[in-house]
């Protein structure tokens, strides 16, 4: 569950604040990122997972269901309102993630759960000495660590 305290994405930002020295705006929704229509013509804002603001950097943990099919999240005999199964929408919103954020003059560093080291469910073991030092490496490229 997103922004859940003991979530896997709770986990990973809470390492990517020490690193960074500042706490992430965790489910930032900004006005320019936008779901699909629904039928009555809305859209709500998508959220990110965190939002770095003095780095000018989004932060998305993509989990399993990310990258790989996993039924339980993807619903596939439920539409949503871009008329497709959730795993669909869910990989549309992550390529407006990555097209949009850059046009914004933000920074995107998408971190997947096979980036540290985790089970065979995809669920990361939590080595906070290991993933700080990953996690520093894939910072370095979009900021000065201090």
């Amino acid at each position: 569950m997103p922004g859940s305290a003991n979530s896997d994405e709770s986990y990973v930002l809470d390492l990517t604040d020490d690193l960074l020295g500042e706490r992430a705006s965790r489910q930032h929704r900004f006005d320019w990122l936008l779901g699909d229509p629904s039928s009555s013509g809305n859209r709500r804002k998508l959220p990110v997972d965190g939002y770095y603001k003095r780095h000018a950097l989004v932060v998305e943990y993509h989990e399993r269901q990310h990258e790989h099919p996993v039924p339980h999240f993807d619903k596939p005999d439920r539409m949503t309102v871009s008329g497709v199964d959730r795993g669909k929408q869910r990989r549309l919103y992550d390529e407006r993630r990555r097209e949009l954020i850059p046009c914004h003059g933000l920074r995107l560093l998408v971190i997947r759960a096979g980036d540290l080291a985790t089970d065979s469910r995809g669920r990361l073991h939590r080595d906070q000495q290991a993933d700080l030092v990953v996690l520093s490496k894939m910072l370095k490229s979009f900021v000065l660590l201090g």
